[in-house]
């Protein structure tokens, strides 16, 4: 049997306004842009896919599931400009076919620069997540699906994740199928007795959803629920799991209602059960790995992600200007944690904002067709704009922990 396993990333940044050398006001957030940007993804995508799904789940019967990663801040924009995507994503939960996926609140490279930053981040996303939605996640996805053999142990030794998902990067699977469940090297003498199981991304499929589907220029073009369903099928045989993980976004935003993806959509859970009867459903992630043993291990040793050709964080640390902007910003963590405990109220706040992963990929200098992605996404002009334009206001925080005497290095400790 193949199981579908569906999972959505749903995220939106608090983009930065200008700011320029200049300003001197702890106002860094353009929330006109913000609010506009949310309300016309909420109408393209976020109503419409969710309004979908719930329709999808009511006419299964229960048998078609999804699983969800909702970033802090996108929950944050939500509650304040679009309560009833909130009230949406209840529904969903209710039904007991929609999981939703931990993660980092703020979207966030924490892990890399801090480890009491990660964990904290975690902690604060699953209170938002219990808080909102009344569940405690299962299953993690760090941002961007960045994985590593040392993230997988970081995670287990949390307690509270039965599994992670990452990407199936074929350098690290070696020509074997993302299509099973692994674990990482710690666990190789045992697989099965693992605390911590691995959801690999298919790309290949995932990707023909969610970058190729519009595509004119494809051999598949136009790609028909029957055809994709197809596919899955002859999983069996080579694994148990297809893991679909892709932006929430590509319904109706990446992918627009006129290329037929809500069609699409509506048409591929009929197809997936009728393609084999008996063989072939869907699951969440956290009820994927209780369905099949752990196969064997999938070897990390550097941090991959799901972004690009490289499928590495070149997307957001490829670059001096990325690598000097992060580690800045990771500099000020004691001194802002400091200053909000002497009673700043905003600046942690400010700060975490500022370690959404968003604000590095905007600098991204990458050419070619990941380029063209790149450029898709930012609000600046050029990279060169961006990192400008985050160190302004990064310098603007420094200044804020250095006004407090209290809070520096004293001579001679």
């Amino acid at each position: 049997m193949a199981s579908v396993c569906f999972y959505f990333q749903v995220h939106q940044p608090y983009r930065l306004r200008r700011y320029s050398v200049f300003s001197q006001d702890p106002f860094y957030f353009d929330n006109d842009a913000n609010r506009s940007i949310c309300e016309k993804v909420a109408d393209k995508c976020y109503r419409p896919t969710t309004a979908k799904l719930l329709d999808l789940i009511q006419r299964h019967e229960g048998r078609f599931r999804v699983s969800f990663s909702l970033s802090g801040v996108v929950l944050e924009q939500w509650q304040a400009w679009c309560p009833d995507l909130v009230e949406m994503m209840q529904k969903l939960v209710e039904t007991g076919a929609c999981e939703i996926i931990g993660e980092t609140s703020h979207h966030s490279l924490a892990f890399l620069y801090s480890r009491d930053e990660f964990q904290d981040q975690v902690r604060l996303h699953e209170s938002q997540i219990m808080k909102l939605f009344g569940v405690k996640p299962k299953v993690f996805r760090n941002t961007e699906l960045t994985f590593s053999n040392e993230l997988a142990e970081a995670v287990a030794d949390l307690g509270t994740y039965e599994a992670m998902l990452c990407e199936g990067v074929e350098r690290y699977l070696d020509y074997r199928s993302p299509n099973y469940v692994y674990v990482s090297p710690k666990w190789a003498s045992d697989p099965a007795a693992a605390p911590l199981k691995l959801l690999l991304k298919n790309y290949q499929l995932s990707d023909d959803i969610a970058f190729r589907f519009s595509n004119r220029e494809w051999s598949e073009w136009p790609l028909k629920a029957e055809r994709f369903a197809g596919w899955v099928d002859q999983i069996n045989g080579d694994g148990y799991l297809c893991n679909l993980f892709m932006d929430y976004e590509t319904f109706g935003e990446h992918q627009w209602a006129d290329s037929g993806i809500f069609d699409f959509l509506d048409l591929l859970p009929e197809k997936i059960f009728d393609v084999n009867p008996g063989k072939n459903d869907f699951a969440t992630t956290s009820e994927a790995i209780k369905r099949a043993e752990p196969v064997g291990v999938y070897d990390v040793p550097e941090v991959t992600s799901w972004a690009d050709t490289e499928r590495d964080l070149s997307a957001w640390l490829g670059n001096e200007m990325q690598q000097n902007a992060a580690t800045e910003l990771f500099k000020l963590e004691e001194l802002v944690k400091a200053q909000h405990q002497a009673g700043d109220t905003h600046i942690l706040e400010d700060w975490r904002k500022l370690t959404t992963s968003d604000h590095l990929y905007y600098m991204c200098t990458k050419y070619w067709s990941d380029g063209d992605v790149h450029k898709y996404f930012s609000p600046y002009d050029s990279p060169y704009d961006a990192y400008i334009n985050f160190m302004n206001v990064l310098d603007n925080v420094r200044t804020r922990v250095n006004a407090n005497e209290s809070l520096q290095p004293q001579a001679g400790s």
